[in-house]
């Protein structure tokens, strides 16, 4: 493969670099939904809606992906329709973006690989779905998202709704309390489950107005120490939740296919997805897509708060 010189890492659009310049408030966006999360053509229809609630909130769009070894935080609408039409596009995480930049790859980046180019950009907001974390018979995979060590030494805001409900959610709790990965509840007491507005976990700290959230980031810098990232958990609305028994049932019978079948490692999230999406009748993409909604338009509003404090 023919090798790339590095250039800017990343190369800010145009848009974004004015936003930036002129201390506009900017919310970064991952690109994995768009290339790997949903069908075609669906998938391009809800990056650029993704991108129209970010902007109808004040705010500047800044999806993030790798074209032809390029990395990019703002996408034109060719790159973004080059990122959705899927062929030829890999899966990034934070640990292949430099053999992709060296390679001239292209690749949709993940939550890791979001939020490292983000801060490097220097943003501070960075809004989507629903974080890795630490696989269920982790003591036995030892199975762990590269998401969370990366988020314990990338200082950054990530709006999410909680971690995937096919993981360990108290598992991962603890390994980000073990991080000092802080978490911020949003207007909620519980901790939310992607799916469900409600994991079962309590968190700590609850929050009401994006203010706040931007007060405890101004904090956070104030305070020093690791630059580590905080959460702030948003919960999908209960009204567009997976039915929970249905999750539950369901999620049952994907766990108990996937230890028959001997699926381990890397290929079970995928696997568990796909089985929850197929078995409920595309609802639980439907709760996905509710709760990235919510979330980017909440990124786009602490983004304001935090933009309105310089």
């Amino acid at each position: 493969m023919p090798l790339h010189r590095a250039s800017e890492v990343p190369v800010l659009s145009e848009e974004v670099r004015e936003a930036l310049a002129a201390g506009r408030p900017v919310v970064a966006l991952e690109s994995t939904i768009i290339a790997h999360g949903l069908p075609r053509p669906r998938n391009l229809e809800v990056g650029l809606e993704l991108e129209a609630l970010v902007r109808a909130e004040g705010a500047v769009p800044a999806t993030v992906a790798v074209v032809d070894g390029v990395a990019h935080a703002g996408l034109d609408k060719a790159r973004l329709e080059r990122i959705a039409a899927g062929e030829g596009v890999r899966k990034l995480g934070h640990r292949d973006l430099a053999p992709a930049l060296a390679t001239g790859a292209t690749g949709a980046t993940t939550v890791s690989a979001t939020a490292l180019l983000a801060a490097r950009a220097g943003l501070r907001v960075f809004a989507t779905g629903g974080l890795g974390g630490v696989h269920r018979e982790w003591t036995r995979s030892q199975d762990e998202s590269a998401d969370l060590a990366l988020l314990a030494r990338t200082r950054i805001t990530v709006v999410c709704a909680g971690v995937k409900s096919i993981l360990d959610v108290p598992a991962t709790l603890q390994r980000l309390e073990t991080l000092g990965v802080g978490i911020l509840g949003y207007r909620t007491r519980r901790f939310p489950g992607f799916y469900l507005a409600d994991s079962g976990e309590p968190v700590d700290w609850t929050v009401e107005e994006p203010r706040e959230v931007a007060a405890v980031m101004a904090a956070q810098d104030s305070v020093g120490g690791p630059d580590s990232a905080l959460l702030v958990a948003n919960p999908v609305a209960e009204a567009e939740q997976l039915d929970p028994g249905l999750h539950d049932g369901v999620l049952a019978e994907a766990l108990a296919e996937c230890r028959e079948r001997g699926i381990t490692g890397q290929a079970v999230t995928p696997f568990l997805l796909d089985f929850l999406v197929r078995a409920t009748g595309g609802a639980s993409l439907e709760a996905n897509l509710a709760a990235v909604r919510g979330n980017v338009r909440l990124g786009a509003r602490i983004a304001g708060a935090w933009a309105a404090r310089a």
